[in-house]
């Protein structure tokens, strides 16, 4: 009997395993995907200040590998998606200003158009895009001129980060040797 018993035992085990599925994670992305906050979260708040965010940026950060970034790499005069994989959303928690023109509280894509000297950044209505191959110029909420800041040393990964003056949060976006910064007026 207790042969019986540990051959059932054995064969329920068998068919319990057998039936799992077994799940096959993906591995990790070579441009792993990050969140950069305005006001930044990170900072120690006191209990009277107010951390709620007033703009959110998620973006995917590509790495250099010594690779030429600007010019070749990411084309001079072409729309870029500002990141990799999917295309960067910047949602505003609160209508801002953006290059004089007001935007309404949403989410929405963020590309840019690199140039040596300067880009062309833009704030698109179109979300869950792969990229900029289905960019469509007709949604854009903003495009604004704003000139390259070179820096000495290489940014390794894009970096998304704020700054802020007064009542401005400036957007900086870094890469290779290259930052450039878009200025939002918070209302």
């Amino acid at each position: 009997m207790k042969k019986l018993s540990l051959l059932a035992v054995t064969l329920f085990a068998a068919f319990t395993v057998q039936a799992q599925e077994v799940v096959k994670f993906a591995p990790l992305d070579a441009s792993p995907v990050d969140i950069s906050y305005f006001p930044n979260k990170a900072v120690k708040f006191k209990k009277t200040d107010n951390p709620t965010p007033v703009v959110k940026v998620t973006y995917a950060r590509p790495s250099v590998k010594g690779r030429t970034i600007f010019g070749d790499l990411i084309k001079y005069g072409e729309v870029w998606r500002v990141g990799a994989n999917e295309n960067t959303e910047i949602k505003f928690y609160k209508p801002v200003t953006i290059g004089g023109k007001n935007v309404p509280a949403g989410t929405y894509s963020l590309f840019a158009i690199p140039e040596k000297d300067k880009w062309t950044i833009i704030i698109n209505k179109e979300l869950d895009l792969w990229g900029g191959y289905a960019y469509d110029e007709s949604k854009d909420v903003v495009r604004v001129s704003v000139p390259v800041k070179p820096v000495s040393t290489v940014i390794e990964a894009l970096s998304i980060a704020f700054t802020s003056q007064g009542t401005t949060a400036n957007l900086v976006i870094g890469w290779d040797k290259t930052t450039v910064e878009l200025p939002i007026t918070i209302k």
